[in-house]
């Protein structure tokens, strides 16, 4: 323990956690460390806990890191920067989604998309709009102007790739869709609500080694 009195090594806490079930909690796994590489292999050895069984989720507060470090180390010097907390979860098998129900789905977003894109079109009378616009550039009466009815489908679903920027799993370039920025939002607010509402039950969720 003394090669460590004149150590002193960094913590940074992850905002965000997976551990595997049925295994120890190191630090490692919910920390990045910064130190000499036998610091780091020391300090991120470290069991701080395990997963209660009826928990698939809690919050390690960074008091719970420094005590497990001190009572191992009390010499060494140490230092934290970044979150205060980190939210570890437990990452459970998934099971495979079958392609019937795959199938199924799909068929609903696409029926259900349809109908939507069909409803705000009778909403704002797009297809007389189409009729008027052909009668004010040609002059004439056309009951299926086809000259704007075909060009805006297909712009149609050229918009919906650019905002959704996806073409299946391809992504066109590194920005978001604004779908990505709606998921991220609510992965904030969730885990938000974890840290106000768990906080207190989770702490107890961790066994000491």
């Amino acid at each position: 323990m003394k090669i460590f009195m004149e150590e002193c090594v960094y913590i940074r806490l992850k905002y965000r956690a997976k551990v595997l079930p049925n295994h120890p909690i190191r630090l490692s796994d919910i920390a990045n460390i910064i130190g000499t590489d036998e610091v780091k292999e020391k300090v991120g050895s470290l069991v701080l806990g395990e997963f209660s069984k009826n928990k698939n989720v809690f919050i390690l507060d960074v008091t719970v890191v420094l005590q497990a470090i001190f009572q191992h180390f009390p010499e060494m010097k140490m230092d934290t920067y970044g979150p205060s907390q980190t939210i570890v979860e437990v990452e459970r098998k998934t099971k495979k989604v079958s392609n019937l129900l795959f199938i199924l789905v799909w068929i609903v977003l696409f029926i259900g998309a349809g109908f939507a894109i069909m409803n705000f079109h009778e909403d704002v009378s797009m297809r007389e709009l189409h009729e008027r616009l052909y009668y004010m550039i040609t002059g004439k009466h056309s009951a299926n102007p086809l000259v704007f009815q075909i060009p805006y489908s297909f712009g149609l679903g050229i918009g919906m790739i650019l905002f959704f920027n996806h073409i299946f799993t391809k992504r066109l370039n590194d920005e978001p869709s604004p779908m990505e920025v709606e998921m991220f939002n609510y992965q904030q607010d969730l885990d938000q609500y974890i840290i106000m509402n768990e906080n207190k039950h989770s702490i107890t969720s961790v066994k000491d080694d």
